[in-house]
């Protein structure tokens, strides 16, 4: 083939650092959303829809070819750690969790992302970030160690 070819689209999710409720107010959310949404174009992976909590995000992107998936995680989140600190003394602290997790979206399943989403609030108005991931990790058939999941 004399071309590299593909369309991978992918669901990541990370939270605060400490699952801090720090992205309450909707103007700061979206501005954080839209300020992801220009990291991850930077790095050749378009997001579809960025949303979530107080405490965490989920984004919906198609992954680059030209950059790895660890790349362009730990760009967005270091960037956008930079930039939130710009807003205003209350965001010095600010720090996203360590790690992420990130999973594969099939295109027929795509628009089933995109509700699930657009939907963050109500969702977790009966269902906490930890069960939400824990569901994710199970779901996904991924091993992990409970112990070292929330640093």
């Amino acid at each position: 083939m004399a071309q590299s070819l593909s369309k991978i689209h992918v669901h990541i999710i990370f939270s605060t650092k400490d699952r801090e409720n720090l992205l309450t107010d909707e103007t700061i959310r979206k501005e954080m959303n839209a300020y992801l949404a220009k990291i991850l174009k930077e790095y050749d992976s378009p997001a579809l829809l960025i949303d979530g909590t107080g405490n965490h995000v989920h984004i919906l992107c198609l992954l680059s070819r030209n950059f790895t998936l660890a790349k362009i995680v730990g760009e967005t989140k270091r960037n956008s750690s930079k930039w939130i600190k710009t807003k205003g003394p209350e965001f010095n602290g600010f720090r996203w969790q360590n790690g992420y997790g990130a999973f594969s979206v099939s295109s027929s399943n795509v628009d089933a992302v995109r509700n699930y989403i657009a939907h963050q609030e109500q969702r977790h108005r009966r269902v906490t970030f930890q069960d939400e991931l824990l569901g994710f990790l199970r779901k996904h058939g991924i091993e992990f160690d409970e112990r070292y999941l929330w640093d």
